[in-house]
């Protein structure tokens, strides 16, 4: 890609050492953001910063404000404030039925998927203030717009993540500060495959199989990481300059 949007300017990414944030963060790098890659796998968030030049990185937890605003800092003290936030940090949990999850396994999906989206807005949004004008990418899902039979608290907690990028967009349009969500569908990564599994361990329901939610999607296949990546930048972008608030299905026709 010859495209360079990005030069100069500066990101701060969550979730950046697997899947959606990678590939967001590689996109990034590649049109010439420089970016704080913040992550709980050190070893993925090395990989990835090799190939991010002039990039930090921060191994951390997104549910932690101390460890998001530690990585904000250090940040702003080496790079300058941050102009695009990517929150991508999430889990999909154990497929369960809603009342069968136990209060920890609820509470841990909501403590990473939405207040750890909400942490991030909160400790970035005041570098953004610094520059003038931003934007910020929340990661949610198509199950946080509609509710999900095996991923009760997953689809519960994205959606929350869709009215939080709603309610953010509203507070701080005035400010040039726009706030939008990626809805992916089903993306090959090893998060999918790995619900796959779990699915299949479920007992009381007849559980998701790739085939299955293959034959769901209009266009017949699941989507790549590349592919959220590109909404993921676009809605970054100047091009985007007159969208906010909007919850982005990427899915291959699935909520058409």
């Amino acid at each position: 890609m010859s495209e360079q949007r990005f030069a100069g300017r500066i990101a701060f990414i969550t979730g950046a050492a697997s899947g959606l944030g990678k590939a967001s963060a590689l996109r990034l790098a590649r049109e010439g953001a420089r970016m704080m890659l913040f992550d709980l796998d050190a070893k993925g968030l090395q990989d990835v910063l090799a190939q991010c030049p002039g990039s930090l990185s921060y191994v951390g937890d997104a549910s932690s404000s101390a460890d998001i605003n530690a990585a904000a800092e250090l940040a702003l003290g080496t790079l300058g404030p941050a102009e695009y936030l990517v929150a991508s940090a999430g889990i999909n949990g154990i497929p369960k039925q809603a009342i069968d999850y136990t209060e920890a396994e609820w509470d841990k999906l909501f403590d990473i998927n939405v207040k750890g989206s909400w942490l991030a807005a909160k400790a970035l949004i005041p570098q953004i203030r610094q520059v003038g004008k931003g934007s910020i990418v929340l990661m949610s899902s198509t199950a946080g717009l509609g509710g999900s039979r095996f991923l009760a608290a997953y689809s519960a907690s994205k959606g929350a993540v869709t009215m939080l990028a709603h309610s953010l967009a509203l507070n701080h349009a005035h400010e040039g500060i726009r706030v939008n969500c990626v809805c992916p569908g089903t993306i090959d990564t090893p998060m999918a495959q790995q619900m796959f599994v779990r699915a299949a361990e479920l007992g009381g329901l007849t559980p998701p199989t790739p085939e299955t939610m293959r034959a769901r999607i209009p266009m017949g296949r699941f989507g790549l990481a590349d592919e959220i990546a590109d909404a993921v930048l676009y809605l970054l972008s100047d091009a985007a300059s007159y969208t906010t608030g909007v919850a982005l299905p990427v899915d291959g026709g699935l909520k058409a």
